[in-house]
Protein backbone atom coordinates (compact mmCIF):
# COMPACT_ATOMS: atom_id res chain seq x y z
CA UNK A 1 0.00 0.00 0.00
CA UNK A 2 1.16 3.66 -0.57
CA UNK A 3 1.40 6.15 2.21
CA UNK A 4 2.07 9.21 -0.21
CA UNK A 5 3.70 9.62 -3.24
CA UNK A 6 6.23 12.68 -3.81
CA UNK A 7 7.91 13.49 -6.80
CA UNK A 8 7.55 15.93 -10.16
CA UNK A 9 4.57 17.59 -11.39
CA UNK A 10 4.58 16.62 -14.33
CA UNK A 11 0.45 17.13 -15.45
CA UNK A 12 -1.91 18.83 -13.56
CA UNK A 13 -5.58 19.86 -14.22
CA UNK A 14 -8.37 20.34 -11.57
CA UNK A 15 -9.29 16.61 -11.48
CA UNK A 16 -6.05 14.76 -11.99
CA UNK A 17 -2.04 14.81 -11.71
CA UNK A 18 0.90 13.17 -12.59
CA UNK A 19 3.78 12.82 -10.33
CA UNK A 20 6.62 11.63 -11.62
CA UNK A 21 9.09 9.61 -9.45
CA UNK A 22 11.90 9.04 -9.14
CA UNK A 23 13.72 6.21 -11.77
CA UNK A 24 11.26 8.07 -13.87
CA UNK A 25 7.37 6.09 -13.10
CA UNK A 26 4.80 8.85 -13.88
CA UNK A 27 1.88 8.35 -11.45
CA UNK A 28 -1.49 9.70 -12.32
CA UNK A 29 -3.63 10.76 -8.67
CA UNK A 30 -7.49 11.76 -9.44
CA UNK A 31 -7.53 14.88 -6.99
CA UNK A 32 -9.62 17.27 -5.58
CA UNK A 33 -10.33 20.87 -6.29
CA UNK A 34 -8.62 21.52 -2.69
CA UNK A 35 -5.80 19.60 -3.47
CA UNK A 36 -5.86 21.32 -6.94
CA UNK A 37 -5.59 24.72 -5.52
CA UNK A 38 -2.58 23.27 -3.09
CA UNK A 39 -0.30 22.30 -5.50
CA UNK A 40 -0.94 24.68 -8.74
CA UNK A 41 2.17 26.38 -9.72
CA UNK A 42 4.48 24.46 -8.04
CA UNK A 43 7.35 22.36 -9.87
CA UNK A 44 6.81 18.95 -7.25
CA UNK A 45 4.39 17.71 -4.81
CA UNK A 46 3.80 15.13 -1.90
CA UNK A 47 0.17 13.70 -2.12
CA UNK A 48 -1.14 11.67 0.97
CA UNK A 49 -2.90 8.57 -1.20
CA UNK A 50 -5.91 6.13 -1.10
CA UNK A 51 -5.79 3.05 -3.71
CA UNK A 52 -8.95 1.75 -4.70
CA UNK A 53 -8.59 -1.65 -5.88
CA UNK A 54 -11.59 -3.41 -8.34
CA UNK A 55 -10.99 -6.25 -10.56
CA UNK A 56 -11.21 -4.65 -13.72
CA UNK A 57 -9.51 -1.12 -12.71
CA UNK A 58 -6.58 0.49 -9.85
CA UNK A 59 -7.17 4.23 -9.52
CA UNK A 60 -4.72 6.01 -7.14
CA UNK A 61 -6.53 9.25 -5.39
CA UNK A 62 -4.02 12.02 -3.91
CA UNK A 63 -4.70 14.52 -1.21
CA UNK A 64 -2.47 17.38 -0.04
CA UNK A 65 -2.98 17.00 3.38
CA UNK A 66 -4.05 14.11 5.90
CA UNK A 67 -7.06 15.48 7.17
CA UNK A 68 -8.57 15.32 3.54
CA UNK A 69 -7.73 12.01 2.87
CA UNK A 70 -9.35 10.96 6.18
CA UNK A 71 -12.28 12.54 5.40
CA UNK A 72 -12.67 10.88 1.84
CA UNK A 73 -12.11 7.75 3.58
CA UNK A 74 -14.86 8.72 5.99
CA UNK A 75 -16.86 9.57 2.78
CA UNK A 76 -16.57 6.90 0.92
CA UNK A 77 -17.36 4.13 4.11
CA UNK A 78 -20.79 5.53 3.75
CA UNK A 79 -23.21 3.48 1.92
CA UNK A 80 -23.97 4.65 -1.67
CA UNK A 81 -20.85 7.23 -1.57
CA UNK A 82 -18.10 5.88 -4.24
CA UNK A 83 -14.83 7.41 -4.70
CA UNK A 84 -16.24 9.84 -7.69
CA UNK A 85 -18.71 11.02 -5.23
CA UNK A 86 -16.41 11.39 -2.29
CA UNK A 87 -14.25 13.55 -4.94
CA UNK A 88 -16.99 15.76 -5.58
CA UNK A 89 -17.91 16.56 -2.01
CA UNK A 90 -14.44 17.37 -1.06
CA UNK A 91 -14.48 19.80 -4.11
CA UNK A 92 -17.40 21.16 -3.66
CA UNK A 93 -16.85 22.18 0.18
CA UNK A 94 -13.45 22.83 2.25
CA UNK A 95 -13.09 20.29 5.01
CA UNK A 96 -13.62 22.12 7.98
CA UNK A 97 -16.70 23.54 6.32
CA UNK A 98 -17.92 20.11 4.98
CA UNK A 99 -16.84 18.86 8.76
CA UNK A 100 -19.50 21.81 9.97
CA UNK A 101 -22.21 20.72 7.40
CA UNK A 102 -22.32 17.38 8.34
CA UNK A 103 -22.19 17.59 12.56
CA UNK A 104 -24.66 20.34 12.20
CA UNK A 105 -27.07 18.20 10.31
CA UNK A 106 -27.70 20.57 7.46
CA UNK A 107 -29.31 18.17 4.89
CA UNK A 108 -30.20 21.19 2.14
CA UNK A 109 -26.35 22.21 1.88
CA UNK A 110 -25.63 18.48 1.08
CA UNK A 111 -28.08 18.39 -1.58
CA UNK A 112 -26.89 20.95 -3.08
CA UNK A 113 -23.82 19.11 -4.31
CA UNK A 114 -23.77 17.63 -7.83
CA UNK A 115 -25.00 13.72 -7.00
CA UNK A 116 -26.19 14.02 -4.12
CA UNK A 117 -29.67 13.26 -3.39
CA UNK A 118 -31.60 13.38 -0.13
CA UNK A 119 -31.27 10.01 1.44
CA UNK A 120 -27.73 10.15 0.47
CA UNK A 121 -27.00 13.15 2.40
CA UNK A 122 -29.00 11.79 5.04
CA UNK A 123 -26.73 8.80 5.10
CA UNK A 124 -23.39 10.61 5.16
CA UNK A 125 -25.21 12.79 8.43
CA UNK A 126 -26.30 9.68 9.80
CA UNK A 127 -23.46 7.89 9.62
CA UNK A 128 -20.39 10.88 10.18
CA UNK A 129 -21.66 12.88 12.56
CA UNK A 130 -20.76 11.40 15.54
CA UNK A 131 -16.95 10.48 13.72
CA UNK A 132 -16.18 14.55 13.92
CA UNK A 133 -15.37 16.27 17.17
CA UNK A 134 -14.20 19.71 18.09
CA UNK A 135 -10.30 19.93 18.18
CA UNK A 136 -8.21 22.32 20.62
CA UNK A 137 -7.45 24.56 17.57
CA UNK A 138 -11.24 25.52 17.48
CA UNK A 139 -11.57 23.53 14.20
CA UNK A 140 -13.38 20.41 13.21
CA UNK A 141 -11.34 17.33 12.93
CA UNK A 142 -11.94 14.28 12.30
CA UNK A 143 -12.04 11.67 15.24
CA UNK A 144 -9.42 8.71 14.40
CA UNK A 145 -9.69 5.16 15.66
CA UNK A 146 -6.05 4.12 16.45
CA UNK A 147 -6.06 0.64 14.75
CA UNK A 148 -3.29 -1.65 14.69
CA UNK A 149 -1.09 -2.44 11.67
CA UNK A 150 -2.70 -6.14 11.35
CA UNK A 151 -5.72 -3.76 10.60
CA UNK A 152 -4.27 -2.81 7.45
CA UNK A 153 -2.32 -5.89 6.50
CA UNK A 154 -6.18 -7.81 6.81
CA UNK A 155 -7.65 -5.32 4.78
CA UNK A 156 -5.27 -6.00 2.19
CA UNK A 157 -5.64 -9.50 1.77
CA UNK A 158 -9.27 -9.44 1.50
CA UNK A 159 -9.40 -6.59 -1.49
CA UNK A 160 -6.57 -8.96 -3.05
CA UNK A 161 -9.14 -11.50 -2.01
CA UNK A 162 -11.92 -9.62 -4.22
CA UNK A 163 -14.11 -8.56 -1.50
CA UNK A 164 -15.23 -4.57 -1.43
CA UNK A 165 -13.29 -2.10 0.62
CA UNK A 166 -16.54 -0.96 2.41
CA UNK A 167 -17.97 -4.33 3.29
CA UNK A 168 -14.42 -5.57 4.59
CA UNK A 169 -13.51 -2.21 6.61
CA UNK A 170 -16.96 -2.35 8.63
CA UNK A 171 -16.31 -5.81 9.24
CA UNK A 172 -12.60 -5.80 10.46
CA UNK A 173 -13.99 -2.63 12.72
CA UNK A 174 -16.26 -4.29 14.74
CA UNK A 175 -13.54 -7.80 14.72
CA UNK A 176 -10.71 -5.51 16.28
CA UNK A 177 -13.51 -3.45 17.97
CA UNK A 178 -14.22 -7.09 20.07
CA UNK A 179 -10.77 -7.97 20.31
CA UNK A 180 -7.60 -5.10 18.97
CA UNK A 181 -4.67 -8.42 20.31
CA UNK A 182 -6.81 -10.81 17.61
CA UNK A 183 -3.78 -12.15 15.64
CA UNK A 184 -3.68 -11.30 11.59
CA UNK A 185 -4.76 -14.83 10.57
CA UNK A 186 -7.38 -15.38 13.11
CA UNK A 187 -8.94 -11.58 11.52
CA UNK A 188 -8.83 -12.67 8.42
CA UNK A 189 -10.78 -15.86 8.84
CA UNK A 190 -13.18 -14.62 11.27
CA UNK A 191 -13.79 -11.61 8.48
CA UNK A 192 -14.07 -14.31 5.69
CA UNK A 193 -16.87 -16.27 7.51
CA UNK A 194 -19.07 -12.79 7.92
CA UNK A 195 -18.76 -11.38 4.41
Amino acid sequence: MFDYIKGKIERLNPAAVTLETTGGVGYRLNISLATYSDIEGKNEARLFVHENIREDAWTLYGFSTERELQLFRALIGVSGVGAATAVIILSSMQGEELAAVITSGDVKRLKAIKGIGAKTAERIIVDLRDKLTVGDDAYLQLATVKRPDSFDEAMAALTMLGFERKASEKVLDRIFGEDSGIKLEAAIKRALSML
